[in-house]
């Protein structure tokens, strides 16, 4: 699994919006497909898979201001577990 990070979209520029996601959690992605979109105060950027896999984990929502290099999902093998998830499986068991 490899997390998709917030691109630095500029210099000087502390983070992005976050305008689309393109792919929703569960879908197939493959390397270098488009899976979101961000905007910062200049230009708006696609962000691409950088590996095939399934999307298994939206961290941010559209609309949300991110701060650059922070992770905005997840990208793994179907059926694979995000962190997140398998630590709330252990706490609510």
């Amino acid at each position: 699994m490899i997390p998709i990070i917030m691109p630095q979209v500029g210099q000087d520029i502390p983070s992005a919006e976050i305008v689309q996601w393109v792919k929703k959690e569960g879908d197939t992605v493959a390397k270098g497909e488009e899976i979101l979109v961000v905007e910062s105060e200049k230009a708006a950027f696609s962000v691409e898979a950088e590996q095939s896999g399934v999307l298994l984990k939206i961290l941010h929502s559209e609309g949300e201001v991110v701060p650059i290099f922070a992770t905005l999902g997840y990208i793994g093998e179907q059926g694979e577990m995000c962190q997140e998830d398998s630590e709330k499986g252990m706490k609510s068991s």
